[in-house]
């Protein structure tokens, strides 16, 4: 019954992040402003504290999950998506840090408004998360499926 739980929890919680990277993405846009820039930001939040528990539930995975350590450690794809999931983590940390300093600035410049440059920047970073966290479910297929082992 725990690797039931943990593999709904895992699931749940990747489908989760990848809808706030979808919402994140569809929010950051020229003009966003004030009470927009208060809601992204708190969305942003949630993306971080979603990504530490798939880490917590997928580590819970391994070392409590019924195929055990030994079918993960050992596997090549395994190791393919933790990567992949860094990675994530790497490029969502320079829009984390535009969109803190985008509140910060939206609470110094009441009619502050994020221009097309601000946006651009930071949507690169975002479409290159959603690229390499295409991979993921990629790796998980072929890790469970006891490719590269």
């Amino acid at each position: 019954m725990t690797d039931l739980i943990l593999a709904i929890a895992h699931h749940l919680l990747i489908f989760s992040l990848a809808g706030i990277l979808a919402a994140e993405l569809a929010m950051i846009r020229p003009g966003l402003a004030g009470a927009g820039l208060k809601r992204l930001g708190i969305i942003d939040l949630h993306y971080g504290l979603i990504a530490g528990l798939i880490l917590a539930v997928g580590f819970a995975r391994v070392f409590y999950g019924i195929k055990g350590p030994e079918f993960y450690l050992g596997n090549h794809a395994f190791w393919a998506k933790i990567a992949a999931f860094l990675v994530v983590g790497v490029l969502s940390a320079p829009p984390t840090v535009r969109i803190l300093q985008w509140r910060r600035r939206a609470k110094a410049e009441p009619d502050f408004a994020l221009s097309p440059a601000d946006v651009a920047g930071v949507r690169r970073f975002m479409i290159a998360e959603v690229a390499v966290f295409a991979l993921i479910p990629v790796f998980a297929a072929a890790m469970a499926r006891g490719y590269a082992a």
